[in-house]
């Protein structure tokens, strides 16, 4: 092989090889819940997150008792749930969802029994409440109430970013972004930010998950309409721009092995 080449190339790899060796991750940096040196193997968690129904939630209300026929009157809505279910199933993967929403004055309205105030309540406090209302109609009844309107976002360094719909209303940090996927290995994970609507403010809360007092954090436990966003490392910028550096040197190295192969 002609001398010219064989330096030519091997000059050529040689700067891919600088290059590539930039935005090196430690991996350190991606071990989750680190324990420090004074640290236990016990931590007490944060107070369980319990959401309460507020104007605009839209609610399943499932009511049942010892006659299906009477019950059916109370349940509206979940003929038109399945039929759209199995006509968004060839169409659409996210199924359109019908329930009772809840207005400006913290109501829903019910067949026959009208008018019932559930802001303020939890799911359980609320189906209590209507269950009461149902017992001049119905024969031991039994009601179930969810908030379909419980909802998250995971963005950023995930393998999946998504909405999510969060159907028992209780989930983690680490459960989040274990439904995205997890963080990729660009990932920043001492810097995982947690955007919520608190006091008709939104707030902009940074958690460092390789510590394990994230556990005993307030946005351990997420809020209805939490945004989390996990914001890449140097590692990612570092990928980026060698991506940049790496284009010309390759585009100089062939040019430069064209011209001494044509002499």
């Amino acid at each position: 092989m002609n001398l010219r080449i064989l330096y030519a190339r091997r000059g050529f790899w040689f700067a891919v090889f600088c290059v590539s060796l930039t935005g090196c991750i430690s991996s350190k940096e991606l071990v989750l819940y680190q324990k420090s040196k004074n640290g236990k193997d016990a931590i007490a968690v944060a107070p369980k997150y319990i959401p309460t129904i507020k104007a605009g939630d839209i609610l399943s209300v499932q009511v049942g008792s010892l006659s299906q026929e009477a019950a059916a009157l109370f349940n509206p809505y979940a003929t038109i749930n399945a039929m759209g279910a199995i006509q968004n199933s060839s169409t659409n993967p996210l199924p359109s969802v019908t329930g009772y929403q809840v207005n400006e004055e913290g109501q829903i309205e019910l067949p026959l029994i009208g008018k019932v105030i559930v802001q303020g309540l939890t799911n359980t406090q609320a189906a209590r409440q209507i269950r009461q209302k149902l017992l001049g109609y119905l024969k031991e009844p039994t009601v179930n109430v969810r908030n379909l309107s419980f909802q998250i976002s995971v963005t950023g360094e995930v393998s999946r970013p998504s909405l999510f719909t969060i159907t028992n209303e209780h989930i983690t940090l680490p459960e989040a972004l274990g439904l995205a996927g997890d963080i990729t290995i660009y990932g920043q994970r001492k810097n995982i930010l947690v955007i919520r609507e608190e006091n008709e403010q939104r707030t902009f809360n940074h958690i460092d998950l390789t510590k394990r007092d994230v556990f005993q954090s307030p946005y351990y436990y997420l809020h209805p309409n939490d945004i989390i966003y996990v914001e890449p490392g140097k590692a990612r910028i570092a990928n980026a721009d060698r991506t940049y550096l790496l284009i010309p040197i390759i585009l100089s190295a062939l040019s430069v092995i064209a011209i001494i192969v044509t002499r």
